[in-house]
This record gives C-alpha cells, sequence and structure tokens, in this order.
C-alpha cells in the first residue's frame, strides 16, 4: 500500500478508492507479525482484533497523505467479532469526510438515511463515484437498492455528470469471474441482477458511460462483464476486478482467457485517466520489488518483503469452477 501510494502521488491522482478488505481479521496479517512491536514474540489474537484497524490507519491510509483516501467495506471487515457497525465507528472519518457530507446535504431533499454508513457517492467534477455495500449476503437490502435508483435518476438528470463510476466489494453476478461473486448467495443474485439492468439502463436511456469496479478476487481482470449471459441478457458494461493491494494473492480462472487483459499473482493498482467528454482511461500500474518504499524495507525485514512478491498465494482459487 505505501507503494501504491507513491504511484499515486507519481501519477498525481485527485483520490484514492479502496474496495474493502483492509485486513485478514481471522487471524494476524503477515506484515503486522512481523513489524517491530511484534517480531520475535506469538501474536495473541485478541490483541490483533483490537489494533488490527488502527494498524491499517497508520501504516497505510497514512502513506497517501494529502491524497484524499475513500475507503470502502469488504466481507474481512464483518468477519466475527467484526460488524458493520464497529467498522463504521472505526472509519467514520472517512465514510463522513467533508465531500460525502456535503454530498450527502446535497441530497437532502430524497435522502433520509442515518449517516455515515458503508454505502455512498460524491460528485467531483463530471463524474458520479458510488460505493456499494455488498459485504454480507443479506445484501444489496431494499434501502440501499432504492438508494442507489435515486442516485442514478439524478445523475440522469444532471447535465453536469457525464460518467457514473460504481465501486464495490464483490463483483455483480455472471460475470467472467463467476466464482467468488454475488453468485455466491440467493439475495446477490436476484439484487446483483437487478443493479446491472438499473445501470445497463441508465446507460442506455442517457448514454452516459458506466464503469463498475470490484476488488473480492484477487488478481486482476477487465472485460468482466463480457460473459454469455450479459451477452444475452441485455447487453456489457465495462468492468474490472482489481483485488491487488497486498491480499493473498488468487490463481485467475478460466474465462480469463477471453478478456484483454488478465494478471495473477500480482500486486498494483488501477489509474484512471478522465478525458473532457467523461471517458475514463484505466490502466493497470503494476507495483514490483524495487518499487517498496525506503521506509517500508527498513521497517519490515527482507523476508517478510521476499514472501510478498516470492509467495503469498493461493494457487488453484477458482480453478476447478466451470463459467457460466
Amino acid at each position: 500500500m505505501p507503494s501504491i501510494a507513491a504511484g499515486a502521488k507519481k501519477n498525481d491522482a485527485s483520490f484514492y478508492w479502496h474496495l474493502g478488505d483492509l485486513r485478514a481479521t481471522y487471524a494476524p496479517d503477515e506484515d503486522y507479525k512481523s513489524e517491530p512491536e511484534h517480531s520475535g514474540t506469538p501474536v495473541d489474537q485478541n490483541s490483533y482484533l483490537s489494533h488490527e484497524w488502527d494498524d491499517f490507519i497508520q501504516n497505510q491510509i497514512a502513506a497517501f497523505d494529502p491524497v484524499p483516501f475513500f475507503v470502502g467495506i469488504g466481507n474481512h471487515e464483518v468477519v466475527k467479532p467484526k460488524s458493520r457497525a464497529e467498522f463504521t465507528e472505526k472509519f467514520k472519518q472517512w465514510l463522513n469526510s467533508p465531500v460525502i457530507r456535503q454530498q450527502r446535504e446535497a441530497d437532502r431533499d430524497w435522502d433520509k438515511g442515518p449517516h455515515p454508513r458503508t454505502y455512498y457517492h460524491w460528485i467531483q467534477g463530471s463524474i458520479d463515484f458510488v460505493y456499494l455495500d455488498n459485504a454480507t449476503p443479506d445484501e444489496f437490502e431494499p434501502k440501499q437498492v432504492g438508494w442507489l435508483e435515486n442516485v442514478l435518476k439524478h445523475a440522469a438528470g444532471n447535465e453536469s455528470v457525464k460518467t457514473v463510476v460504481v465501486g464495490m466489494h464483490e463483483a455483480l453476478p455472471e460475470s467472467l469471474a463467476y466464482v467468488h461473486s454475488m453468485n455466491d448467495w440467493p439475495l446477490g443474485v436476484s439484487t446483483g441482477h437487478r443493479i446491472y439492468a438499473d445501470l445497463l439502463k441508465f446507460r442506455n436511456k442517457t448514454q452516459k458511460p458506466v464503469y463498475i469496479l470490484a476488488s473480492h478476487s484477487h488478481f486482476y481482470m477487465t472485460d468482466i462483464f463480457e460473459s454469455d449471459y450479459w451477452r444475452a441478457n441485455g447487453g456489457v458494461l465495462p468492468g474490472w476486478i482489481v483485488g491487488t493491494a497486498g491480499a493473498q494473492r488468487y490463481a485467475l480462472p478460466p474465462a480469463a482467457t477471453r478478456v484483454k487483459e488478465a494478471k495473477e499473482k500480482t500486486y498494483g493498482y488501477l489509474l484512471g485517466t478522465v478525458h473532457p467528454d467523461g471517458k475514463i482511461d484505466f490502466s493497470f500500474q503494476p507495483i514490483q520489488r524495487s518499487d517498496i518504499q525506503p521506509a517500508v524495507s527498513q521497517r519490515y525485514p527482507a523476508a517478510l518483503i521476499d514472501y510478498c512478491f516470492n509467495q503469498n498465494a493461493a494457487p488453484g482459487v477458482g480453478e476447478s469452477h466451470a463459467q457460466k
């Protein structure tokens, strides 16, 4: 993450958007265990749970300053005993940042929900950026669906909004990365279909581009909605999976051979370049071992950094599943 932060600054990024899975939560992370404060002694799970998010803030978010940081909730943020409520409280500084708070104030005529919360949007320049919360199997719940449909309604009527970019943790259903997505639970399938149809209808009616980003699978893959299902059921929206910010890396699904670009067992981030007409070019920026920041090399042992680049992978994830 500090290397991604350095890349974001080098590219004059307007902000950085994290799409969830801040820490493992179910067990202490390798970097956490190797920090000088913990090195040489076993890390107690209860102590880790008490400090993991503060550690993320101090050792990952802080690296981006002064680049604005937007945070999303993922499934690891609700691994018990953690909860959505605890996440919202801990990260309220980011979930209720001035730009998000100002957007909610602008939406006050129709957005009556509690604040802050784990789904949000903000308009920056000509782009409406939307984060959806699908971290648990009870999503998308009706309030969030209704909220998104209101966002799209107002974006359709707002001449200054030229484009909508939707980020979330797990990919919408029927993608080429079918496994480890919203296809994994019944409500995810039904509500995911509705959300996709809403976005498709918005794009077709307004002719404003729509881009969809997700991160739950820990690889990089473009064109994820070029599936037979969406070709036969309404059309294809541009979509990416970018789960490459440090978590255990996954093998690509078999359908990755059908897309323009896919990378497994890699690190990096997606850089978006906005054009005057609202169209966005996205390009993957890989992180190599040589990009590791000096402060990181000084804080962590070389063996840990070697482990991150030479191992830290889960071969076989997704390989045994047929693609719809």
